[in-house]
Formats: C-alpha cells, structure tokens, sequence
C-alpha cells in the first residue's frame, strides 16, 4: 500500500534576510491580527472592500512584522511584535528570531517606531526583559505623550491595552532608556519623524553605501487600501489629519527617492516599490533574492 503523505497544517518559520550595502536586515513574522477592513476609517466601506477584492486580500487581516538590522557593532532590533495582547495568531516575534538564529541576549538595541501594544508586546517575557542586554531607544515626543498625561482622553474600554500594558512591557528596562529627538539610532540607521498615529510615530532609514531602505513603521495597516487612498486612516489614529498627511508625505518621498520600503503591517516579507500615476499611488511587491 502506498504510504500517504501526513498533512501539512502548521507554518514554518517566517524571516526573511535582504542586503543594504554592508547592513543585513532581516524581516521577522509576528503573525496577523484579523479584521483589518474593520478598523479602517475616512474611506467607504463598500469602495474598501472593492479594493481588497480586487487584490485578492478580502476579508483583510493586519500583518505584523519586526525588523533587525546587523551592522558591523550592532544588532538592532525594531519593534517587538504583539507578544500575547493581539489573539492567537501574532505574538511570534520571539519564536521566528529564534529559527533566523538571533538570540535575544544578542539584541544591543530595541527600537520603537511607536508605543502601541503590536509593537511594544514583546519587550517582556513571564515580567522580565526579553532583551536583557538591550537599551530601549524611541521618540522622546512619543514616550512623554503615552507615559504622561498624553493618554488621558483614551477610552476606559481601551486603558488596559493601550496605557496599562505598555507601561508594563516598558518597566523592566527603566534603567536603560535612550530617549531620541532626531539622528542616528545606531550607525547607518536614522530616525525619521512621522507623527499622526502617534505624536512621536518615527520611521527608520537604513543606508549603507548608494543603498537604501525605509522601515516606515505604521504608515499604513492595510496597505492595498490605504496606499491607493491614502486619506483612510485606522481608527487607532491619535490625530487623523496629520496621519493622512504624512501618509501622502512619504508616498512622496518614497516615489521620489526611488526607495524600497518595508512595514509592519505590509505582507511579509513586507519589501515594496512605490509608483505614482495620474490615478495615484500603486504597489509593487519586490522579489526574493539571496543576501549574497
């Protein structure tokens, strides 16, 4: 009797590495969160919808993504991941950095692109620093606004998610803060400020030589939508006009610069080529290749 095959139910690994001049930066899979068309707002649902049909991608789901970067002196990690506040299917940053062979007393560096739960729930593991050699670098402006005073008009319903448990993650590592205005994170990647989902929302250049990527954070979360129509915003959105506006800011900036960008919540491995028409902005998913 021929022998069958047993069924293949659980993903592999998700990392993928990619080459910028000397730097090495490896995209990391957290998972995804479902309901992405759910939490877009300023758009009608029914032209969302025809959107998402159209690529394929409906009923939307959020992907995740982190980030580590290799320099000659540094490894740098951007963003943890969801840990376990965003449901069964994201929290596997630590897992998937483990199967690329990065262990996490390795990480020198964790920078935050922002201070939301998807990106800051994996600082800690069991109450303690999952990165114990790391210091904690991020926008001074984003600290100050979800550490004071900044998070009071948020919704009862929302506190524990978006005040109590980023404060938690953030505790362990109080004795090794950077806070950041502009400039270098580590040599070879620079903070941008990208405010409107956050006040301090940032984003990363990587460069190395003539090469270039941009690591843009939360610029989009459903980005076959939102790339397209760039005034829908989400409704995690602390200032909407200004997320839309540096929304089209960087669309602009990225076609004009001819950059390779790469996002949290871009479809793993996340590398994407923006181009610009008459009818606006399109995406181009880039291939695989080799680091070489």
């Amino acid at each position: 009797m021929e022998k069958q095959s047993a069924p293949h139910t659980a993903p592999g690994p998700a990392f993928y590495r990619l080459r910028v001049g000397d730097l090495i930066v490896t995209a990391i899979s957290d998972g995804y969160i479902k309901g992405g068309e759910a939490v877009l707002r300023n758009i009608d649902a029914d032209l969302a919808a025809a959107a998402l049909r159209r690529s394929h991608r409906y009923p939307a789901i959020v992907e995740v993504n982190a980030f580590v970067v290799e320099t000659a002196t540094h490894r740098l990690l951007i963003d943890t991941g969801s840990g376990r506040s965003m449901g069964r299917n994201a929290g596997a940053l630590s897992s998937n950095l483990a199967a690329a062979g990065i262990a996490a007393d390795d990480i020198d560096t964790v920078f935050l692109t922002h201070i939301h739960p998807d990106h800051v729930g994996g600082l800690t593991a069991n109450g303690q620093a999952r990165f114990p050699n790391a210091e904690l670098a991020f926008s001074a402006a984003e600290f100050d606004y979800w550490m004071g005073a900044g998070p009071i008009a948020i919704a009862d319903s929302q506190r524990a998610l978006f005040v109590d448990l980023p404060r938690e993650q953030i505790a362990p590592y109080r004795d090794r803060l950077r806070p950041l205005d502009r400039g270098e994170i580590v040599p070879g990647v620079t903070m941008i400020a990208a405010p409107g989902h956050t006040p301090g929302h940032t984003m990363c250049l990587v460069s190395s030589g003539n090469d270039s990527l941009l690591i843009w954070g939360d610029i989009v979360h459903v980005p076959d939508v939102q790339i397209a129509h760039p005034e829908a915003g989400v409704v995690f959105d602390v200032d909407a006009a200004a997320a839309a506006e540096t929304r089209r800011r960087v669309f602009d900036m990225a076609v004009a610069d001819d950059l390779a960008v790469m996002g949290m919540h871009t479809g793993f491995p996340a590398r994407l080529k923006l181009t610009r028409d008459k009818s606006g902005c399109s995406s181009t998913a880039l291939p695989w290749y080799q680091t070489g």
